[in-house]
């Protein structure tokens, strides 16, 4: 544990980083090429906010995971909590990213949401849509980026709040910051609960503004959560594989974190199920539309694979105990989460774009977006973990999580 070559990173990782940036900027922007040349310029949009919201929600879950252990007062996860602080920290570039979003929707552009298009709501207009109109309060574009610099605001002092007082720990050991954490983790719950929700529905739900479901927030959490599961799975086993954190994370924390894959896993497909079975049942026009368009032109294909793969095959996956604690298993499925988690999000936004009958049509744009933003986020993951110790090393619950046995 005091081996400091052990928990930080080696001089190499700043070549990928490097790397890892330039083919991020140059995967975007052959995106963007490919998206002009498009016939159907909207296609990069949604592709973009694809991509973005998918290694979005993987900080999310990160700004999910340190806070509620500090609030349940939790000592297991102490040895794996830095690397979860870094990965929320990548949601300063992800904010940055967003401008690629909020700056056309701020200068009129209704490529990525209807309810910009100001011909809707001209009264006795031939365009005039009522429902679009009632709810014009909320969804247009100066309130949408108010909302925007809110919820990337909260969620950055979260992220730094929590970093800085961990690392301020590692010189100090004064164990008033653990107590201080402890105390203000209810309130970045609570924020981190409001903002997420409402982000959900601003750039994910408003993509067809006559649809709406209340459930619908809770849905984009639990892919949060398992999709953060997931990654900091992958990144563990990177590292160990890199000789980092050998003999500090065992078995016993990829068997916990296996646990919450497993449980989130359940939670995810018992919320989507949910707003399935009260939609279904309602059979109100207006939220029976969402999943009308999204069984027709092949997207009905997508949502069986996105049924068996986001829940039935992962549920039995990691359902055993063996498999939990074995780390090259455990890594195998949460690269199939990861992946299965692209595809909730692109069943959630790509069948909304406007071209010929709606129909899936994974190509190389969408290849690019998603290598692209890799890319960014990669490097500056890289970035802030560079010069830290990749564990709290002066936790006053360190030895409760090295010690770490499960029963």
């Amino acid at each position: 544990m005091t081996d400091d070559e052990s928990i930080r990173l080696n001089p190499a990782w700043q070549s990928v980083r490097v790397v890892a940036l330039a083919a991020g900027v140059v995967f975007l922007l052959l995106a963007m090429a490919l998206g002009l040349m498009q016939e159907d310029k909207s296609y990069f949009f949604h592709t973009f906010l694809t991509s973005f919201v998918y290694f979005l929600s993987i900080s999310l879950g990160a700004l999910f995971f340190v806070p509620i252990h500090f609030l349940a007062r939790a000592g297991w996860n102490v040895v794996v909590r830095r690397v979860a602080e870094l990965m929320m920290q990548n949601l300063i570039p992800m904010s940055i990213l967003f401008l690629v979003i909020l700056l056309p929707v701020i200068f009129g552009s209704s490529s990525l949401f209807d309810w910009n298009n100001p011909e809707l709501l001209v009264k006795g207009g031939k365009d005039y849509d009522q429902l679009i109109a009632h709810k014009e309060p909320y969804l247009n574009w100066g309130f949408f980026a108010i909302r925007a610099v809110i919820y990337f605001g909260a969620w950055i002092w979260i992220a730094r709040y929590f970093f800085t007082n961990s690392l301020k720990q590692d010189g100090t050991g004064d164990k008033q910051i653990t107590l201080n954490l402890q105390k203000n983790s209810s309130l970045a719950v609570i924020v981190f609960a409001l903002t997420v929700t409402f982000a959900s529905f601003d750039w994910l739900m408003s993509l067809d503004p006559h649809w709406f479901s209340t459930i619908f927030g809770v849905y984009f959490f639990a892919g949060c959560a398992v999709s953060f599961f997931a990654a900091i799975t992958v990144i563990l086993f990177l590292l160990q594989n890199d000789g980092k954190l050998v003999g500090i994370v065992t078995k016993e924390h990829y068997h916990d974190i296996g646990k919450y894959t497993f449980g989130f896993t359940l939670f995810w497909g018992y919320i989507a199920f949910s707003q399935y079975l009260l939609i279904w049942y309602a059979n109100i026009p207006e939220e029976t539309e969402w999943y009308l368009r999204r069984q027709e032109h092949g997207w009905a294909y997508v949502a069986i694979f996105l049924l068996l793969g986001q829940f039935f095959i992962p549920f039995f996956g990691v359902m055993s105990r063996h498999v939990r604690r074995n780390k090259y298993a455990l890594t195998g499925w949460a690269i199939f989460i990861l992946v299965m988690h692209y595809v909730d999000l692109y069943y959630i936004i790509m069948p909304q774009v406007g071209n010929a009958e709606g129909a899936p049509t994974f190509g190389l744009t969408d290849i690019c977006c998603l290598l692209g933003i890799g890319g960014i986020y990669i490097s500056s993951l890289i970035w802030f973990a560079t010069d830290k110790p990749l564990v709290p090393i002066k936790d006053p619950r360190l030895n409760e999580s090295l010690a770490l046995q499960n029963h």
